[in-house]
């Protein structure tokens, strides 16, 4: 499933550090405002130790990890709705992602000025939103007004749809996310042609200082302040030494570079499971001595569904699944014990596959 996270904020918050640290495709980053061009783009692993601990168990000829495209977008600044800085472009690239991950300058350096003249977070989160809106508005202004002149006409559907529009618009106009509309969920049809920028779900990054990697700051203090009624997800990384720690070739000189600096994994890993969750994504693996493989899925996919990720045919032609929880297997240590313990189980096209299944596709076509 091609799932993409596209990395948000002002210019000169540390995005493109941020990037570098999750992907292998390093970007060029800089103190400029506005250097960058066009978005850097990485297909990334999404970190799972639990393929490792079932190669324990079943030894295999590769490890396949499920994957996000990760989208590194240039730096927004007020006015970007306005076509200011590269505004107009990446707006658009943000369109085209599922979920955004929204970097915030939470440190101080004299020698990066910040666009605005200051280091506030908070500002910065108002400002980004406000782009987004701004853009939003446009977007339900437009099918508005075709709408309006069908209604005009008689067209009931058409009056329904420019009544939540309507609803949408004022709450734009309001300076709030589309997101939080009072909206009935089923009228919320009538916006998803528009793929509403400000109804993405967000994960807040708060870039820190190496001193403060661990414990965060007064600038992560406002952000949490800022944003504790929201439903989201505020994680810490000291992006600078992070990106130091990814240029180490050797993963003990990792492990001890991490431990140092009071951390036990790269934050960054946290942020790619993150991302992966904010997705509504889940992980099934399929188990053999050719691979060891992590597919995505949506949470609720049937068994049927899930045959259709790993090729349509499966899908198609599905009789039954004969499904292993992860734990019960890397517990017993192999699928014939699970077979004597009862653990495996037959499944129909019914069942909802769950987070760690292993399957086994039974299937004729």
């Amino acid at each position: 499933m091609g799932l993409q996270c596209g990395i948000i904020g002002i210019t000169n918050v540390g995005k493109t550090t941020i990037f570098n640290c999750m992907s292998s495709t390093k970007a060029a980053a800089s103190s400029f405002a506005f250097s960058a061009s066009k978005s850097n783009i990485s297909i990334i692993n999404v970190p799972d130790s639990r393929l490792y601990e079932l190669e324990k168990f079943q030894p295999t000829e590769r490890i396949v990890h499920t994957t996000v495209e990760i989208v590194d977008i240039p730096g927004l600044a007020k006015g970007s709705n306005k076509g200011e800085g590269v505004g107009n472009k990446f707006l658009a690239d943000i369109r085209n992602c599922d979920a955004l991950i929204h970097v915030l300058r939470c440190f101080d350096d004299p020698n990066l000025p910040h666009v605005d003249g200051s280091v506030d977070p908070v500002r910065d989160i108002e400002t980004v939103n406000f782009e987004l809106q701004v853009r939003d508005l446009e977007s339900i202004e437009k099918k508005l007004q075709r709408l309006e002149k069908a209604a005009k006409v008689g067209d009931k559907e058409a009056k329904q749809a420019a009544a939540v529009l309507g609803v949408y618009k004022n709450h734009l106009e309001s300076f709030q996310n589309a997101a939080t509309a009072p909206v009935d969920e089923q009228d919320k049809k009538y916006v998803e042609d528009l793929f509403l920028l400000s109804t993405k779900p967000v994960i807040y990054v708060c870039n820190v200082d190496d001193q403060s990697a661990v414990t965060g700051n007064h600038y992560v203090d406002k952000v949490r302040e800022f944003l504790k009624n929201e439903q989201t997800e505020i994680l810490v990384i000291a992006g600078k030494l992070e990106a130091e720690i990814a240029e180490l070739e050797n993963e003990d000189d990792r492990l001890a570079f991490l431990s140092d600096v009071g951390l036990t994994e790269p934050g960054v890993n946290k942020l790619i499971r993150a991302a992966y969750s904010l997705l509504n994504m889940e992980t099934f693996f399929t188990v053999g001595p050719k691979e060891i493989r992590a597919w995505t899925i949506k949470k609720g996919m049937t068994a049927p569904q899930a045959a259709g990720v790993i090729h349509s045919d499966l899908e198609r032609g599905f009789i039954r699944a004969e499904v292993m929880k992860y734990n019960d297997f890397i517990t017993l240590g192999s699928e014939q014990a699970c077979k004597e313990k009862g653990k495996l189980f037959v499944e129909g096209k019914n069942y909802v596959v769950e987070d760690g299944d292993i399957l086994h596709i039974r299937f004729n076509v």
